[in-house]
């Protein structure tokens, strides 16, 4: 496993230096260039959906299913079955579209991840015992994992009512209220701390590497994010950071 780990890490810090050069092209980063493309609901269905199903099937075939594993599973799931089968048919469709490309990196991206996460917890682990739930690791990692899940759905909600009918499609605007007067990008920044909080709470190597994903693929991004922003907007608030309050 550690080995594994270590060889994903290193796929991780190379995709970390090149999001800071290139921008993925989804949202408002989307261009000609990247192939065939697939409505955007479709692709959010398709590579989200194995990161439930993958840590679903390896809670199934794991030896390990008491208390823990299942408070771990129902954890997992909160994020990755909306994630997956509700949030894309929250989406506007209109015209919008996702390079098959993008969408297929991310469905191995979480495939590997889930099962990594998967075959640690429910089998290589040799199981948690029920003491875990009470352990002040786990407490305080699952505070943070539910704290940055509500900041990132509450932001993702602030997103959407920009988009609600009535507007004009394609045109954007600037968040306001909750943390988007503080930092262009709280629904990244919610999902970074959402995910050390599972690194934590688990104590393992694969969420470990999943916090460390999520960061190399969203700094880049939030990055990306504030120089649109600012470029796009002449009034975009001079103060507002990219992704942490009062620092960067």
């Amino acid at each position: 496993m550690l080995v594994v780990v270590g060889a994903w890490l290193s796929v991780a810090a190379a995709v970390f230096v090149a999001l800071f050069f290139i921008d993925a092209p989804y949202g408002r980063y989307a261009r000609k260039g990247w192939g065939p493309t697939l409505p955007a609901r479709i692709g959010w269905l398709v590579m989200e959906a194995p990161a439930a199903l993958v840590f679903a099937a390896g809670f199934g075939l794991g030896p390990h299913h008491n208390a823990t594993a299942w408070v771990f599973l129902a954890l997992w799931e909160s994020h990755y079955g909306y994630r997956a089968f509700i949030y894309p048919f929250t989406l506007r469709e209109g015209d919008r579209r996702m390079p098959v490309a993008v969408a297929a990196m991310a469905v191995v991206f979480n495939t590997v991840n889930a099962g990594l996460n998967a075959w640690w917890l429910f089998d290589l682990s040799g199981g948690y015992q029920t003491s875990w739930l009470l352990d002040p690791r786990f407490l305080a990692g699952t505070v943070l994992f539910i704290a940055g899940m509500a900041v990132n759905r509450s932001a993702d909600a602030t997103l959407r009512a920009l988009r609600e009918p009535g507007r004009r499609q394609g045109r954007y605007s600037i968040p306001q209220g909750f943390l988007y007067r503080r930092v262009t990008s709280p629904n990244y920044l919610g999902e970074i701390v959402e995910w050390t909080g599972w690194a934590i709470l688990t104590w393992s190597l694969p969420g470990s590497a999943f916090a460390a994903w999520t960061a190399a693929n969203l700094v880049p991004r939030a990055a990306a994010n504030q120089r649109w922003y600012r470029e796009q907007f002449p009034d975009y608030p001079p103060e507002r950071r990219a992704l942490i309050p009062g620092v960067w």
